[in-house]
C-alpha cells in the first residue's frame, strides 16, 4: 500500500475520503479542499474526510470533516472506516485506538465487521419542535453530536427530507443545529432508520452516531440490552448496552484508491 494514499471508503453506506501520510494533513487542514473532494458529480463526493494517522502501538488519530469542510467531534461511522483502515493499510493491530475529537474510541475489526465502544452519551432529553406546519415531539441526545430522534409510523414518508432540513436548525437544537432522524419499529424487533446531517446538509444512507442514538431510545423504551438498525442503506447495525458504555457494530469496506487530477496549484478545479 502507498504511505501517501487517498482511499474512498463506506461504513454502511456513509461514505468518505480518507487519507494517509500527506494526504492525512491536507484532509485535516484544508476545508476548500475537503469541500471541493466531497461534492458529487464535480468532485469525487463523499459525506466527509477522514485523516489518519498512527501516533502509539495500536492507537491512531482521527480528525474528521463533513463533506462542506466543517469539523465534527464525532462520526461513528467515520470511525469506524478509519479503524478498518489503520488495521488493513497501518498494520495496526485489530484491538485499537482511535482518537477523536470527542472521545477516545476501543475498535475491534474482524474481517468486514468494525466494533466501536462509545462512552455513555449525555442525558437524553424530550422536547418539542414545530416545524412543517405541525408539532413533533423527539428526544434529544448528544452522541459526539448533537440529535433529533423522533419515532414515527411509516420512515418512507416522502415529506422526510422538507421536515427534516427544517427541524436540523431549529433554536430548540442550539446555535448550530443538530442532525435529525425518524425511525420507525419494525414487526421483527428490527427499528428502520433515516437521518438528515449537518455538515452534509442532506439526508446519507446511514449515520452511525444516529444508529446509536435511536438504539438507546429504542432499548429504554422496550427494556432490553440490544437491538438491530437498519438505515436507508438497508445494511443491518447492531447497537448494545455493554454496561459501562455502548457497542455499536457494523459493515465497513474500501471502494477504491483515488488518484485526484491535479490542477495548477489546485487539486480539482474550484
Amino acid at each position: 500500500m502507498a504511505d501517501d494514499a487517498l482511499w474512498l471508503m463506506e461504513g454502511a453506506g456513509n461514505d468518505f475520503l480518507l487519507g494517509i501520510g500527506s494526504w492525512s494533513g491536507r484532509l485535516a487542514s484544508d476545508s476548500s479542499l475537503v469541500a471541493r473532494l466531497c461534492r458529487r458529480h464535480r468532485g469525487i463526493g463523499a459525506d466527509g474526510t477522514l485523516a489518519v494517522e498512527v501516533v502509539g502501538d495500536a492507537r491512531v488519530r482521527l480528525h474528521y470533516r463533513n463533506s462542506d469542510g466543517t469539523r465534527a467531534r464525532f462520526c461513528a461511522n467515520g470511525t469506524r472506516c478509519a479503524a478498518l483502515a489503520a488495521v488493513r493499510l497501518l498494520d495496526v493491530p485489530s484491538e485499537l485506538v482511535v482518537m477523536t475529537d470527542w472521545a477516545e474510541i476501543p475498535a475491534r475489526v474482524e474481517g468486514g465487521q468494525v466494533a466501536l465502544r462509545l462512552p455513555t452519551p449525555g442525558p437524553a432529553e424530550q422536547k418539542v419542535f414545530d416545524a412543517a406546519g405541525r408539532t413533533w415531539t423527539g428526544i434529544v441526545i448528544e452522541v459526539g453530536v448533537p440529535h433529533l430522534v423522533i419515532r414515527v409510523d411509516d420512515v418512507a414518508d416522502g415529506s422526510f427530507s422538507d421536515t427534516a432540513s427544517q427541524l436540523r436548525r431549529h433554536p430548540g437544537l442550539g446555535p448550530e443545529g443538530g442532525n435529525v432522524s425518524f425511525f420507525e419499529r419494525h414487526s421483527d424487533g428490527t427499528i428502520g432508520l433515516r437521518t438528515f446531517e449537518r455538515g452534509v446538509e442532506g439526508e446519507t444512507l446511514c449515520c452511525g452516531s444516529a444508529v446509536v442514538a435511536a438504539g438507546l431510545i429504542e432499548m429504554a423504551d422496550r427494556g432490553i440490552d440490544r437491538v438491530r438498525v437498519r438505515p436507508a442503506s438497508g445494511d443491518v447495525m447492531t447497537v448494545e448496552d455493554l454496561g459501562t458504555g455502548f457497542g455499536l457494530t457494523g459493515p465497513a469496506r474500501f471502494i477504491a484508491e483515488v488518484r485526484p487530477v491535479e490542477t495548477g496549484n489546485r487539486t480539482l478545479e474550484t
